[in-house]
């Protein structure tokens, strides 16, 4: 392969929004470094991401049609906003769009793919192509060094004392691996990990996950590739809405941004207690509060009575989408209330914002642990039947914002941010160095 010659790479990213935006980020930052891109994935997902590319990217969206299920149309060919219980549904019709993809793989002829952690009979049709594979984890190499362990070393127990929830392994067990079980006795998750070519790419740094990078090596036998957070930057165009306008206002550090992501709706109890929490804290805050997609709730009937009313000009709620990146880079923002998805951590870290940790799915609570481990958060503890409680989320947050109990953690989420910024792209640069290095090889076995 040429020194000079440029590098197309096809990037398959899973159909939820944490997923598809690092492996975004990730292909504009390549795309600026000799590699042209293609990015595939359903229309549902496509139509939404489509307007954040500019023409200063090579970067291609192709598009992915699974077949439509009952109860499963287009419109609910993503993550973003589908009902739970439909989950089981589009990773069925996900599976059914296998041919699908290996025509489009035949149509483009890569020189790699980049493939996501539900699909391991990707790399398996790229590899029938003779063309390398690398699996990107978009999860932290916390939760994947703990699912790694618990496949390869079954009884023994995970190594690492301050990550370790006996409570949440049963939980792990029947989210991760009961799930994906195959005949073979593997995961989904493990054998698309085991078909990767050489590396394995993390989306984390190893300031922040060194000794959990170095043990999914162990655990894989593959080189652990970190991307850094791959953040997207904020969005200064909208400088002039409601959100920015009525943050320019307060104090610095003197507001809480309230979010738990694109994918998780807060039962009745939680968004109560929530509300609640967040009025006895006395700070200024933004809440984002979403239902899914059809769901015919109204945002006033769903909140206590007379919520908004009562913290009028110190709070903001906001229904369905916020600029969270451009929210929490904020001079005003001193706090995230976070369930800890992992997107949200990075954004976090990189901004500098300290978290306050209300887990609630999947890799959520070890990402929790992770962020009281590392100092730049504080979980708000369930109580003994797993509730959040009104009193414990308003000195939480109070304890993380504006006591001076929490200037230890606020001074290392400062610091932390200020280590992200110095080391710039020296991630992507290594990435860079492994993929192609990867692709002149396989050239040369031609």
């Amino acid at each position: 392969m040429d020194a000079n010659s440029k590098i197309s790479v096809l990037m398959f990213p899973w159909l939820a929004h944490g997923h598809i935006s690092p492996f975004l980020e990730l292909a504009k930052k390549l795309s600026k470094r000799n590699f042209d891109i293609y990015l595939l994935s359903t229309p549902a997902n496509l139509g939404s991401i489509e307007q954040t590319i500019s023409k200063n990217f090579s970067i291609q969206l192709v598009e992915l049609h699974l077949p439509t299920l009952p109860n499963l149309p287009p419109l609910y060919h993503t993550t973003n906003g589908l009902p739970p219980n439909l989950i089981l549904t589009l990773l069925k019709a996900f599976n059914m769009a296998i041919p699908n993809f290996a025509k489009i793989f035949k149509t483009l002829k890569p020189d790699l793919l980049i493939y996501d952690m539900f699909q391991p009979w990707a790399p398996k049709i790229a590899l029938e192509h003779n063309i390398p594979a690398v699996e990107f984890i978009t999860y932290s190499a916390t939760v994947t060094a703990y699912m790694l362990d618990k496949y390869k070393n079954p009884g023994i127990g995970f190594p690492f004392p301050e990550i370790y929830d006996r409570n949440y392994e049963n939980y792990l067990v029947a989210r991760f691996w009961s799930a994906g079980v195959k005949g073979s006795g593997k995961t989904t998750e493990i054998e698309s990990m085991e078909e990767s070519s050489k590396i394995v790419l993390i989306k984390t740094f190893k300031d922040f996950e060194g000794k959990y990078c170095d043990y999914v090596s162990k655990l894989v036998g593959k080189k652990v590739v970190t991307v850094g957070p791959l953040v997207r930057n904020p969005n200064y165009e909208c400088e002039d809405s409601d959100i920015i306008q009525w943050l320019n206002k307060k104090g610095k550090s003197s507001c809480v941004f309230v979010s738990f992501g694109s994918e998780y709706f807060l039962s009745k109890e939680d968004l109560e207690e929530i509300a609640h929490g967040l009025a006895l804290s006395n700070l200024n805050f933004i809440w984002v509060v979403r239902f899914p997609v059809g769901e015919n709730s109204r945002l006033e009937e769903a909140l206590p009575q007379n919520f908004l009313q009562n913290v009028a000009g110190r709070g903001m709620v906001v229904e369905g989408w916020a600029p969270q990146a451009r929210i929490l880079g904020h001079s005003s923002i001193g706090g995230f209330v976070s369930h800890c998805g992992w997107s949200s951590v990075m954004e976090g870290m990189k901004f500098g914002v300290p978290i306050i940790a209300m887990p609630m799915q999947y890799d959520q609570p070890i990402n929790a642990r992770l962020l009281g481990e590392v100092g730049v958060g504080v979980d708000a503890v369930r109580d003994e039947n797993g509730r959040l409680q009104r009193e414990n989320v308003a000195n939480v947050i109070k304890q993380v914002v504006v006591e001076k109990e929490g200037e230890v953690v606020r001074k290392k989420a400062r610091e932390l941010s200020d280590n992200i910024r110095l080391k710039g792209d020296e991630e992507i640069d290594v990435v860079v160095e492994e993929l192609v290095q990867l692709c002149r090889e396989k050239k040369c076995q031609k």
